[in-house]
């Protein structure tokens, strides 16, 4: 069958609800049936992720596949890993659900044990089974019933004298509701390959991919996916499930909110929930299976995010629950107790694995994977028009503000780009600060002396750092945020080009490749690096001391190499031109101090700052009064073009 595809806003009359048949797990009204929640994987979905992360060969041999195992005599098969373990700590606090039975197909000599383990990662015996014979569907029930603070379950298989086979292992509750309809939104921009790669991911694996209704794409790039040979394979694989939608940039925020736009048109009893994706992880589809079925069995609607891998280090979890801070346009905070940029192949004190033992609870969960159920946005209305960064956490906060909370459930992760290799000197983190002091007056306080610290802080260390663009992104930010609930009317595209352009005037935001470094360094000398000494004891008179050698023309050294986790403030601002790599480490940039530039922004960041004591309260009040508007389908189908 050919794709359903939408190419402009004004085709979205045809309604997607038929696109797909209807789950095959959806119970009839009132008879209670098996959800698979989670299934038995002991290899990752392709070569390039470690197969550590599903399961672990403790002892002896085994080979490892997908969805199946051979184990020699001697051997013992662990599934105590990210991806192979149930998260029994979430179910037992989320859910109502009062047992977990896993279910595995085996053939052979050997035996299979449920296990389960504490707070304190202390192991137990939940249920077992020998195996003798010949093909055989072996059951095993645990209670979920001693997790509140934490532990969970997985499966170990051992072998002595003879062979063992293992396949087809599901993890099933039991529910006597209607699963919901969940449809699938990515949104791309650009990013061709990535996004195919996405979506071809999900074709390949039509068990995790039975789970959801409308595969919706959203792309906003000016490079379209429909323009490749290869988007017409993925649409054939995909079928009729495949929507695809062009539409003007607006963002991230306008990109997923499409999604749930589209998703929740018509009568309330029509709505579908929807799984937001970004375009460019490396997906595990099974990610689809474990956030749908914990969605279907969470005793209220909330909000059920995914988790992020790094896609450089696949082994490396960035967080498992999260907070922020607007006043301070902080973000990516760990929760107590909660790992972060955790390396999950390795070993605790004890020699234990590295797992999310004890349960940690998040305040929002980023849109690279995150499930919205249709209820939550019925009762707190679609994202905000930021364009872009602060989206998630805005939505994340609000839903907590109206008692809906957000579970960032271990097991169900995505590897996307590392955020340590991301340099901080971008356009977008114009979007950053900006966007941090609406959801700053939007969901604190907001009380205008911490928030200007903070501003100030950043603009001074930035000045005597060199990032004069940083620097003005940071003044550009802090005006619009000024101007209102206007400086959103349009979803923030002009402000998004405009702030390119603000940034244009400034070298150092440009990145070099390595290629080009004698141009900037003809004598090598130029480029030895310097690494950073220890931190400033105190971060204020070294701050002052560093601006007084910028008045006064003087410098530590003329010239060096500076590597991008060497990088800070204090370290760079003793050169007089640093040669900085960027986070990426795919160039450098060239700092020069620009005693004229740096106190030009100075001076105009200290009119901004007197603007914002004065006028801030008043744009905060602004914002809070135009919540209701801003966040309204009528908003959105006006930014879409869409006329309801």
């Amino acid at each position: 069958m050919s794709p359903r595809m939408l190419r402009t806003p004004e085709t979205t009359s045809d309604s997607p609800s038929s696109a797909a048949e209807p789950h095959p797990e959806v119970a009839a009204a009132g008879s209670p049936t098996r959800l698979v929640v989670q299934r038995g994987l002991f290899f990752g979905p392709m070569p390039t992720v470690p197969e550590d992360l599903y399961s672990v060969v403790e002892q002896g041999i085994a080979r490892r596949e997908r969805e199946r195992v051979h184990l020699t005599p001697g051997t013992r098969v662990s599934t105590n890993t990210y991806f192979g373990r149930f998260h029994a700590t979430y179910w037992h606090r989320w859910t109502t659900v009062p047992e977990v039975e896993v279910t595995a197909v085996l053939s052979g000599t050997g035996r299979i044990r449920l296990m389960a383990s504490d707070t304190n990662k202390v192991w137990r015996i939940a249920a077992a089974r020998d195996i003798d014979g010949e093909r055989t569907t072996v059951r095993l029930v645990a209670p979920i019933d001693r997790f509140i603070d934490g532990g969970g379950m997985w499966i170990e298989l051992s072998t002595e004298e003879g062979e063992l086979t293992a396949s087809d292992v599901r993890w099933t509750v039991a529910t006597g509701r209607p699963v919901p309809r969940t449809d699938l939104v990515i949104c791309t921009f650009n990013r061709v390959d990535d996004c195919l790669n996405t979506l071809q991911a999900m074709a390949d694996d039509p068990d995790a991919l039975s789970r959801i209704g409308t595969v919706q794409v959203v792309d906003q790039g000016s490079d379209p996916l429909e323009s490749r040979p290869r988007f017409a394979e993925v649409s054939a694989a995909l079928g009729e499930r495949l929507r695809y939608v062009r539409q003007p940039n607006l963002g991230g925020a306008g990109g997923f909110t499409r999604g749930l736009f589209d998703a929740t048109a018509g009568e309330r009893s029509e709505h579908r929930d929807v799984l937001l994706m970004d375009d460019d992880v490396l997906l595990e589809p099974e990610i689809l299976v474990r956030l749908t079925g914990f969605a279907a069995s969470t005793a209220q609607p909330m909000i059920v995010g995914g988790q992020m891998l790094n896609l450089l280090h696949p082994a490396h979890l960035h967080i498992s629950a999260e907070y922020a801070d607007p006043e301070l346009l902080t973000v990516g905070m760990p929760m107590p107790g909660a790992l972060k940029e955790a390396y999950l192949l390795g070993l605790d004190e004890r020699m234990l694995p590295t797992n999310q033992e004890r349960r940690v609870d998040t305040e929002y969960n980023g849109w690279w994977s995150c499930l919205i159920p249709a209820e939550v946005v019925a009762r707190i209305g679609y994202p905000l028009p930021l364009f872009f960064q602060w989206d998630d956490i805005e939505y994340g906060y609000r839903a907590r503000a109206h008692g809906i909370p957000t579970v960032a459930l271990p097991g169900a992760g995505v590897w996307h780009a590392d955020f340590g290799w991301k340099d901080w000197d971008e356009w977008h983190r114009y979007f950053n600060m900006r966007n941090g002091l609406i959801t700053a007056a939007l969901h604190t306080g907001f009380s205008t002396r911490r928030i200007l610290r903070r501003l100030g802080q950043l603009l001074a260390q930035y000045l005597v750092a060199m990032n004069y663009g940083l620097a003005a992104t940071l003044i550009k930010a802090v005006e619009d945020f000024l101007l209102g609930p206007d400086a959103l009317r349009d979803g923030s595209a002009a402000a998004a080009a405009e702030i390119r352009k603000v940034r244009a005037a400034y070298a150092e935001t440009v990145m070099h490749p390595m290629s080009e470094l004698p141009e900037y360094a003809p004598d090598f000398r130029e480029a030895t690096v310097v690494l950073a000494a220890n931190e400033p004891g105190s971060e204020r008179l070294t701050w002052l001391k560093r601006a007084a050698y910028l008045a006064l023309g003087k410098a530590v050294r003329p010239t060096g190499f500076v590597p991008a986790g060497d990088a800070h403030w204090w370290h760079v601002s003793t050169f007089e031109r640093a040669i900085v790599t960027d986070m990426s480490e795919q160039g450098f940039r060239v700092r020069t101090r620009d005693r004229e530039t740096a106190l030009g922004l100075a001076r105009e960041g200290a009119r901004v700052f007197r603007r914002f004591l004065a006028e801030g309260p008043a744009a905060a009040q602004a914002y809070r009064a135009e919540m209701g508007r801003l966040t309204s389908r009528a908003n959105w189908a006006r930014l879409y073009g869409v006329d309801e």
